[in-house]
């Protein structure tokens, strides 16, 4: 009589063998890069990244703000003029960084002039100021003329107001440049329009006396 044979039995997992049917998924996930922010990027890149509808907007706000603590157009426009000229420092500082290796410091009055001109109008509006004189009538005076002035074009000038113009802010950031680039002077803002250019301004610089020496 044949035997038959027995069906094999799987041997059971000993205490010591871990079982991988049943173990569980614990790995963690990698969590995604942070977004990266305004600080985040470099100083040294060239190109003007500022929403131009943001800016209208924030300048909008920063005019309401001294005209709500103004008790006239003259002292509304020294308002605007000491906002700019804590703004004038910083653009001097980037402008120079962006400059790198090509950066120098300017101690003759008339190639400090040609830089505000050129390369601090280029850094502000992305482009150099129109044009630039010198006063037939005062000496250590000087003019820089702004055909199409970014930050009048987008306020609304009351008829009562009629003398104010916004470009005081330039012109304090203007003054701060060169006092930081220790050219002392004193900058104003002056509406100046024509037919071709109704906002037409104009910024009269006048240096102090210790500036004569190095004309």
């Amino acid at each position: 009589m044949s035997v038959a044979p027995r069906p094999a039995v799987p041997a059971k997992p000993s205490s010591s063998t871990p079982n991988f049917a049943h173990e569980r998924n614990d790995s963690v996930s990698t969590p995604p890069p942070p977004q990266q922010t305004v600080y985040d990027r470099s100083l040294a890149r060239k190109r003007g990244e500022v929403s131009l509808s943001a800016f209208a907007y924030i300048f909008s706000e920063a005019v309401q703000y001294c005209h709500s603590r103004s008790k006239d157009v003259s002292e509304l426009e020294h308002r605007l003029n000491l906002l700019g000229r804590h703004i004038g420092v910083r653009v001097l500082e980037l402008t120079v960084l962006r400059e790198g290796k090509n950066a120098k410091r300017e101690t003759r009055l008339m190639p400090m002039l040609q830089f505000v001109h050129t390369h601090i109008w280029r850094t502000l509006f992305n482009r150099p100021a129109d044009s630039m004189q010198v006063s037939t009538e005062e000496q250590l005076q000087y003019m820089i003329i702004d055909h199409r002035p970014l930050v009048t074009e987008y306020i609304s000038v009351p008829r009562d107001m009629s003398q104010l113009n916004c470009a005081a802010l330039v012109a304090g950031i203007v003054q701060s440049v060169f006092s930081a680039a220790q050219f002392p002077c004193k900058v104003t803002a002056h509406s100046m329009g024509t037919d071709e250019f109704p906002d037409r301004t104009v910024y009269v610089v006048k240096f102090e006396d210790s500036v004569l020496k190095r004309v």
